[in-house]
């Protein structure tokens, strides 16, 4: 059987897309008509998705280079993004139509006149920090006594870049609540963290500063707000009433802002596909509709004109890949978990009853625990204080090798058991103690996960 080298990205990078750089550092990069400055910004998110038998994960983005800060670390305050997270709270709603607010089927045409006025473009910005982090990969095993913390590895010296990501987003209340991907407006491939500066428009040009009502990584959805009025949301029908083959159009801005409110349409070519973004699992509504570059947070419309899914990712060759192209697979995240999780989000400022442990990590492959002596599993590079995992006397330095009497090699697979409990639940981790390498099994009682890690 052939086997073919496969890439999941997210829906809003385009491999031959053209990298701009803009040498205005520290001025306003963001243009008045975005519309005409699409060379100036990158398309959201790079989420890559792995899925069994997947290769290789291309990522794509265009980086704006800036001036290098000597001598002084320039990071986000996390501090000051978790208040921006939380300073907009409302209450829940609903977002799922009942079935009698359907009516008949429409047109291709009716549809789109129907939920066009709720599609809008998300463009965000992002200040990106690097910093040559040789020394911390060799002091991070240094808990046994392999520190290399003498040795010279070079400019350590962090510089910053700017980044314009773009995607798409939905309006779901007349007074300007509107829902995206996480992806859009949270960098977690470069380090950006969460985006400086939110901007909503739409598609007369007039365009809104947003705040962040809230986001989750994990489910790749956020809820925005903008100080407008009346503004047409979209109906969301029952994404369980789907039916395979079943018509879909999409809506959304592929490439950037030029090609705004392309449309699309395909149809459902698969329901309740498993599928791995990030590390972590999503279960998604799989269309032949052609989704793009930049068409993140984009709807998914079925023949009633209610949005049934949130678009979020494709799948696509390899660009190293010499096997047969892929066309035509895409993934959108079901209405009824959108309207949970927006729920949620909407009454909370976070989504309830994920487990959370409470360390960070890292892997210890074959090759480094050959180098240090270490056993293969999950290296704890830090234990948040308070946390389950600090409760339960786990410690930086450990190296979890079992969950749950499951042997456990990378953060992945750590992540996966984790997520079968909910949190309150009991967990079993096997470990190796830092310093005495003895190997204990304890018991850590999850907590509840209530903002982003």
């Amino acid at each position: 059987m052939k086997q073919y080298d496969f890439d999941i990205q997210d829906i809003s990078e385009n491999e031959n897309s053209t990298v701009s750089y803009d040498f205005n550092a520290g001025g306003n990069n963001s243009p008045k008509n975005p519309k005409r400055h699409t060379l100036l910004k990158i398309v959201a998110g790079l989420m890559a998705m792995v899925v069994v038998s997947a290769g290789s994960i291309a990522v794509y983005k265009q980086v704006s280079p800036e001036k290098t800060v000597s001598g002084t670390v320039v990071s986000d305050s996390s501090e000051t993004k978790e208040e921006t997270s939380n300073s907009i709270k409302s209450s829940p709603m609903s977002l799922i139509e009942p079935d009698d607010e359907k009516g008949n089927a429409l047109t291709t045409e009716q549809v789109v006149e129907k939920v066009l006025p709720s599609v809008v473009g998300i463009e965000s910005q992002f200040t990106i920090t690097s910093q040559n982090n040789t020394d911390d990969f060799f002091n991070n095993f240094g808990g046994f006594g392999f520190g290399f913390g003498g040795f010279d590895f070079g400019n350590n010296e962090p510089s910053t870049s700017t980044a314009t990501a773009t995607g798409t987003g939905v309006i779901i209340s007349e007074d300007g609540y509107v829902v995206t991907n996480a992806h859009v407006i949270y960098d977690t491939e470069y380090g950006g963290g969460l985006s400086d500066k939110i901007s909503v428009v739409f598609n007369d040009d007039e365009s809104h500063d947003a705040e962040v009502v809230g986001y989750d990584t994990d489910c790749d959805l956020a809820v925005l707000k903008i100080d407008a009025d009346n503004l047409t949301p979209a109906e969301f029908g029952d994404s369980d009433e789907l039916k395979l083959g079943e018509s879909v159009v999409a809506i959304g801005n592929p490439l950037g802002f030029e090609l705004m409110d392309t449309v699309t349409g395909g149809l459902v070519s698969g329901l309740n596909r498993d599928i791995t973004i990030n590390d972590k699992p999503m279960t998604l509504i799989q269309t032949d509709a052609a989704i793009n570059s930049g068409n993140s947070g984009g709807p998914l419309i079925n023949k009633y004109g209610q949005v049934i899914g949130i678009n979020s990712s494709k799948m696509s060759s390899s660009y190293m890949s010499t096997e047969a192209s892929i066309e035509g697979i895409g993934f959108a995240i079901p209405s009824n978990e959108v309207s949970r999780i927006v729920d949620d989000i909407m009454e909370y400022g976070y989504v309830t009853g994920k487990p959370q442990l409470g360390i960070s990590c890292q892997d210890v492959t074959e090759m480094v625990s050959q180098m240090y002596g270490l056993p293969v599993g999950v290296y704890i590079t830090d234990v948040t204080e308070g946390s389950a995992a600090e409760k339960a006397g786990l410690g930086k330095g450990d190296v979890i090798t079992a969950v749950d009497g499951e042997k456990v090699t990378t953060a992945e697979e750590l992540n996966a058991q984790k997520n079968k409990h909910e949190a309150g639940e009991d967990l079993e981790i096997t470990y190796v103690e830092n310093g005495t390498q003895e190997e204990k099994t304890i018991t850590v009682t999850l907590d509840e996960a209530k903002s982003e890690e």
